[in-house]
């Protein structure tokens, strides 16, 4: 049963002055640190003031040192993060052990219609340090991908805002290619950019699956 939002709001990501509609899907591909913490948290900080419920699935540090970290930054983590969560990504992707799409899609729309229909948020967003997948026996690579194609389509209607991170030191040039075509919109140098790479997510599949075929 899709969302009853009829029209979506015109949301602050933080880190920029344009406003967006909101269930935007951006990648964040980087590899300067201080700039990701500082992008982040402007993103983060822009939905506590909207009010809005937020998950953020941390791999680099520990939940706590996460919201230490935002607050050295100047977030009003104590009086502003009624709905604000800080999980681990490892069990938030993996809750079983096993990256599961299916469950994992389930999830962002759980956190949507519960941000709405339950806890009198106007809306939700998320973000998830992607570095989890690179640990062995957790998941495939074309199970990320799936998920991030497919994504695009839930947030039609269940427009929860979200920020995928990757960073670009630690994950393959061709992986990083097709991260890029399943994120209509992408993060540089601290800015909003439409990308010029993305594919529709079914086109997408289709093409990923022919070149894995191909390929062996």
């Amino acid at each position: 049963m899709a969302s009853q939002v009829k029209q979506k709001r015109m949301i602050s990501l933080g880190f920029t002055e344009e406003r967006v509609p909101e269930g935007h899907h951006l990648c964040y591909i980087f590899n300067d640190e201080g700039e990701r913490r500082r992008v982040i948290a402007k993103y983060l900080e822009s939905g506590m003031l909207a009010k809005e419920k937020i998950l953020y699935l941390v791999d680099v540090m520990t939940p706590q040192e996460m919201l230490s970290c935002l607050e050295e930054l100047g977030v009003d983590i104590r009086t502003k993060a009624k709905n604000f969560q800080v999980t681990d990504a490892g069990e938030g992707y993996c809750p079983t052990g096993i990256f599961d799409k299916d469950e994992m899609l389930n999830a962002v729309r759980d956190l949507y219609r519960s941000a709405v229909e339950n806890d009198g948020c106007p809306g939700a967003r998320i973000s998830g340090e992607m570095s989890w997948c690179l640990v062995k026996g957790r998941t495939e690579e074309a199970e990320v991908l799936e998920y991030e194609a497919r994504l695009n389509d839930l947030l039609t209607d269940y427009p929860c805002t979200a920020v995928c991170q990757y960073d670009v030191r630690r994950f393959s040039g061709e992986l990083i290619l097709d991260v890029l075509s399943v994120h209509p919109f992408m993060i540089v140098r601290g800015q909003l950019v439409k990308n010029p790479y993305y594919v529709e997510p079914g086109v997408f599949l289709r093409e990923y699956r022919a070149r894995k075929e191909l390929n062996g």
